[in-house]
């Protein structure tokens, strides 16, 4: 038997998850007619795809949150994502270093990105073996995949170059 306040309060419940998904099927949908409509965006979602491992929410979310890919250097694009280790020395201590700050959204979506092309992207891949190798423990090494992946992702930008392959590393 199920509980009358239980069901009382899932009903409203799942209608607005019902709701909430439609809103976002919506917004997804906006976005992507607009980056079609877009010829510059079109194009720089084009590139961003063109890399293994990249796919269409990865260039999405990097055209409508990451409107500076392209127009940075390599170093200020990772500190503005928030993939770049920082220290924490102070004097004589020589502290930890990790990543922090940046626009989380990002990370998370360069997390699912990296994470796809360590097994599927050349460079990539080749990559995270060879920090692993190095003894590096599986997350840090995937973090410096985001990196390298958003390094290669905003010069590709920048020079309106497609993926090429092995001689993009």
């Amino acid at each position: 038997m199920v509980c009358p306040l239980l069901l009382a309060w899932s009903v409203p419940y799942y209608y607005h998850l019902i709701w909430l998904r439609k809103r976002l099927a919506e917004a997804d949908k906006d976005l992507g007619d607009t980056i079609q409509q877009s010829p510059l965006w079109h194009a720089k979602a084009e590139l961003i795809i063109s890399v293994p491992g990249v796919g269409k929410v990865t260039a999405t979310s990097l055209l409508a949150e990451l409107p500076e890919l392209g127009n940075l250097a390599r170093r200020e694009i990772g500190a503005l994502v928030g993939v770049c280790p920082f220290n924490r020395d102070s004097g004589g201590h020589k502290g930890r270093r990790a990543i922090w700050g940046g626009r989380a959204s990002i990370r998370a979506v360069l997390y699912m990105a990296a994470l796809v092309a360590s097994r599927y992207n050349p460079v990539i891949k080749a990559y995270y073996q060879k920090l692993l190798a190095a003894g590096k423990v599986k997350k840090v090494a995937l973090v410096a995949c985001m990196r390298k992946l958003l390094v290669i992702l905003n010069a590709m930008v920048k020079n309106n170059t497609p993926w090429r392959g092995v001689e993009a590393a």
